[in-house]
């Protein structure tokens, strides 16, 4: 079965939610949970799969594996951040068509000098414009599929001023742009500001404990947002989780057994009863059982 794209479901999605990803697990219940599409963001994977912060530790060859695991989990569509891209026009091509070849639909680059950062951390630093420009003029004239959907992040609000993040905005839409992420607005007002001002699909990044408001979905989707990205929602309630547990461990009460998912129901959340099914009907049978028929 085919894969709806990105693209496609913004034509039916206002907004298209995608929560955050951070291992095929994640990936594996957003899915179950009957969401459209999902996301996967460098802060949660360089944390959750190498326990590292979000500072340009990790490229393109730690990213591509994670995130190889992560949509080999599931069925959705996926929209993945692709930083700035790991070097200059060549190379930001060749990152689209490595995550076009695994069947990723979206992603977006940003114009943060490398080593990037955490879109929320302090310490950002951009590069000229045209310098972003040129990689999105490269990744949208060199795309396999034209489905594709390339969105351009600008982390110029935290750094130059809103007006400065809107110059951006404009000018990487014309570039080339599907749509565009102003990273790090302070309110409700700048956001619904770009909105106006800036003729694309926009990108809404809900996250907890950041720089912007946190804003319900359909509240987005009235200010005129097309996705709402909650990225990092699983993450933060799936560390604290594992730390009461840990701690309860640690202290030798225990007790919060019995508090967690039990156990037949994690192991039909991974599939059990599919790979049962092929084992029972395709694996070696028993001597006996075959001659009786059972």
């Amino acid at each position: 079965m085919n894969k709806p794209s990105i693209r496609s479901l913004l034509a039916v999605e206002k907004p298209l939610v995608l929560p955050g990803a951070h291992d095929a697990l994640s990936a594996l219940l957003i899915q179950q949970a009957g969401f459209r599409g999902f996301f996967i963001g460098g802060f949660q994977t360089a944390g959750a799969r190498y326990g590292l912060p979000d500072i340009g530790l990790c490229q393109l060859g730690e990213f591509g594996a994670a995130f190889r695991d992560m949509t080999n989990a599931c069925d959705l569509p996926v929209l993945v951040d692709a930083d700035n891209g790991y070097g200059d026009v060549k190379n930001c091509v060749h990152l689209l068509h490595t995550y076009e070849r695994m069947g990723i639909s979206a992603l977006f680059i940003e114009d943060q000098v490398a080593p990037k950062r955490c879109g929320h951390m302090a310490g950002k630093r951009v590069v000229p414009s045209e310098e972003m420009e040129a990689k999105l003029r490269a990744m949208s004239a060199n795309r396999i599929d034209p489905e594709t959907f390339i969105v351009a992040r600008t982390d110029a609000r935290a750094i130059h001023g809103m007006d400065e993040a809107l110059r951006r905005a404009e000018r990487y839409v014309r570039a080339g742009a599907d749509g565009v992420f102003i990273e790090s607005m302070l309110n409700e007002e700048e956001m619904a500001r770009a909105v106006r001002e800036v003729d694309t699909v926009h990108v809404a990044n809900m996250l907890e404990g950041g720089l912007s408001p946190i804003i319900k979905p359909a509240v987005l989707g009235e200010m005129g947002y097309g996705i709402a990205l909650y990225g990092i929602t699983l993450l933060l309630r799936i560390t604290r989780t594992m730390q009461l547990a840990l701690a309860d461990l640690k202290s030798g009460e225990l007790k919060l057994v019995g508090t967690g998912a039990p156990f037949d129901e994690y192991t039909k959340i991974v599939g059990i009863d599919r790979w049962r099914k092929i084992e029972e009907e395709f694996g070696e049978q028993h001597p006996d059982s075959a001659k009786t028929g059972h």
